[in-house]
């Protein structure tokens, strides 16, 4: 296997980097605190291409592989994991199956405009009761003549507040389960649409995470995405590749805090000498550094899978779930080495710890990625 990157890769990874530090980081903890939408730097990322990374240069996107949307995410989330989440849901959640399930009518209306970033999406799965059980969707579709009528209520959805184009699912006949649902791509400037909330939350605070209503929203019938009944088919694969997004983010943030607990560890002075000195912390640090060395690794085999058109859904499983964990045990740790300076918001470890929390939540849980995995082993 090739660990090598190509030179187009580099320039991404750089480009991200240079992005990320000067754009982004400055401001990460204010925007945490007053929880401030990224609006003008997520357009900063659109001129970069940053939100169509994987999309084809046809319909508006950079047309980069995986591995260097893998290495754009990490430095991204790296100096703010809101911003990341943002991009991630943008590229993987939303771009991903309108250009793998759309036709070329929808790519061009929406796909388009969402890749070059004049335009904003969101996904819209998860419900009150439909969370893990992603079939237990209580939003309904009717058809009406010429259209669809949606009704119901989505929650927890990332960029929610501030999309423009969404990715619901609803359904149909509650008889089917979950080939009855049907997957729509709707407006938000629709009737009957609104942002009931926004959630009060423990980390990525500069992203949103709204509550949406659906009343009697209607969908014409040329935006229905993908076959009739295949709305679980698009969710599930659509997540398969939303997983490598997420593993993205953890790395980024488990590299912040790795990076920060070393340089602390260097200059923070014990009993006349570096805390970095004393074994007790070398062998965090190299527990840390392990972790995160695997993570990314499993990370990019996903994503180097996904750009070669093997299949990769057991491995993104394994990259989300093994990243996502060590991400919250490299925060941990980065807080334990910072001591009572890490449980101030003066220092960015608090941060990167609270952020770290949702990756092993949101796009499956690390007890839904175990089942992914385990499914796919015993077949």
């Amino acid at each position: 296997m090739n660990f090598e990157l190509t030179e187009q890769q580099r320039m991404i990874q750089q480009a991200a980097r240079d992005f990320a530090q000067k754009e982004l980081a400055p401001h990460a903890a204010q925007w945490d605190r007053e929880e401030h939408f990224p609006a003008e730097q997520v357009r900063m990322m659109a001129d970069l291409g940053f939100l169509g990374i994987n999309v084809p240069e046809k319909w508006g996107g950079a047309g980069f592989d995986m591995v260097s949307y893998v290495l754009a995410m990490e430095e991204v989330s790296a100096a703010c994991a809101s911003t990341g989440v943002i991009m991630s849901v943008n590229n993987s959640l939303v771009c991903w199956p309108l250009e793998t399930y759309g036709n070329d009518d929808q790519k061009e209306r929406f796909l388009k405009p969402l890749a070059q970033g004049k335009k904003l999406g969101a996904y819209c799965l998860s419900e009150p009761d439909a969370g893990t059980d992603a079939a237990n969707q209580r939003t309904t579709a009717k058809r009406d003549g010429d259209h669809w009528v949606l009704n119901g209520v989505k929650n927890f959805i990332t960029n929610g507040a501030n999309a423009d184009t969404l990715i619901v699912f609803a359904q149909t006949d509650p008889a089917l389960r979950h080939k009855g649902i049907f997957a729509f791509i709707v407006e938000t400037d629709s009737e009957g649409f609104s942002v009931m909330s926004k959630e009060k939350k423990l980390g990525i605070r500069a992203s949103d995470t709204a509550q949406l209503a659906f009343d009697n929203v209607r969908v014409p019938a040329d935006q229905q995405l993908g076959a009739d009944g295949a709305g679980f088919k698009i969710a599930m694969s659509t997540l398969d590749g939303g997983r490598i997004g997420i593993a993205s983010q953890a790395l980024g943030i488990a590299k912040a805090a790795l990076e920060a607990a070393t340089a602390y560890a260097k200059q923070r002075e014990q009993f006349g000498k570096p805390i970095g000195a004393f074994q007790a912390i070398q062998w965090k640090i190299a527990e840390m550094a392990m972790r995160y060395d695997a993570a990314r690794l499993l990370t990019l085999r996903a994503a180097n899978l996904k750009d070669r058109g093997e299949k990769y859904g057991e491995q993104a499983a394994m990259a989300k779930l093994f990243a996502s964990e060590a991400s919250n045990y490299i925060a941990e740790e980065a807080v334990q080495i910072f001591g009572g300076n890490g449980y101030s918001k003066e220092f960015p470890v608090e941060r990167h710890f609270r952020d770290a929390r949702i990756t092993s939540i949101y796009e499956g849980t690390s007890e839904a990625q175990r089942m992914v995995i385990a499914a796919h082993r015993l077949r």
